[in-house]
C-alpha cells in the first residue's frame, strides 16, 4: 500500500500550463482570487504569449516557452527547471494544446489535470464542434483526468455534460462547451486540492 501524510495548512503549489484558449485559466485564476481555490500559484507556462496579461492582472509570473517539434525535449527541461525552482506541487492543463512526454509525466504521476471536450473518440482532431453540429449531437461534454503515458486515457475525476439542440449553432456549441469545461476543471482541481481522489490503477475514486 502507497501512503503519504498532508498537512492542510501548507497550501500545494499549483502551477497552469495554457495555450491560447483562454476561459479555463480565467476560470481558475478568478476561483483563486476569490478563495475558492485554496492553493498557490507560482507561475503560469504558455507556449504562446497571448495570455500574458491575463496572469499579469493577478501578479503571477508568466513564462513563455514556444515550443516546436525539434525543441520539444528541451522546452520541456526548461519547464521541468521552473517547476523546481518554484516547488511545484501539481500541474494543471488549461488547454494546453501539447502532448507531454513519458518523461514529464513520470515526474507528476497522478498530479497533472488535463481537461478536454467529451468528443472523444468520436470527433478526434481538428474542429470537432463543427463536425459534431453536423453529425446533430444533442449533448456534449467535458472530462478532466489525470494524464498519463496514454493519450486522454488517464483516470478520469469528474464528466458532465450540457445538452443542445438543432437550433444551436456551432458557435453556441463552443459557449456551451466551454462552459462545462470550466465547471469540470474547477472541481477537478478543488477535489485534487483537498485530497478527495484515490487513484486505484485507471480509475479515480472520489470521496464526496
Amino acid at each position: 500500500m502507497d501512503w503519504r501524510v498532508s498537512y492542510t495548512d501548507t497550501p500545494r503549489r499549483m502551477a497552469i500550463m495554457v495555450s491560447r484558449y483562454d476561459h479555463c485559466l480565467i476560470d481558475l485564476l478568478w476561483r483563486w482570487d476569490s478563495g475558492e481555490l485554496a492553493a498557490e500559484i507560482p507561475l503560469v507556462v504558455s507556449n504562446h504569449p497571448d495570455l500574458k496579461s491575463r496572469t499579469e492582472h493577478y501578479d503571477i509570473p508568466f513564462y513563455h516557452l514556444p515550443v516546436t517539434k525539434e525543441t520539444k525535449t528541451e522546452q520541456e527541461s526548461k519547464v521541468l527547471e521552473l517547476f523546481e525552482e518554484h516547488g511545484v506541487d501539481f500541474v494543471v492543463l488549461a488547454r494546453y494544446m501539447q502532448v507531454l512526454t513519458p518523461r514529464f509525466v513520470g515526474i507528476y504521476p497522478s498530479r497533472i489535470i488535463n481537461i478536454h471536450h467529451s468528443f472523444l473518440p468520436a470527433f478526434a482532431g481538428a474542429d470537432p464542434y463543427r463536425r459534431a453540429h453536423d453529425r446533430g449531437v444533442k449533448t456534449i461534454g467535458a472530462t478532466a483526468h489525470y494524464v498519463t503515458e496514454e493519450l486522454d486515457a488517464g483516470p478520469i475525476i469528474h464528466q458532465d455534460v450540457a445538452h443542445v439542440t438543432h437550433r444551436d449553432t456551432v458557435e453556441d456549441l463552443v459557449r456551451h462547451g466551454r462552459e462545462v469545461e470550466r465547471r469540470v476543471l474547477a472541481r477537478a482541481v478543488r477535489w485534487h486540492l483537498e485530497d478527495r481522489i484515490l487513484v486505484d490503477g485507471n480509475r479515480a475514486v472520489v470521496f464526496e
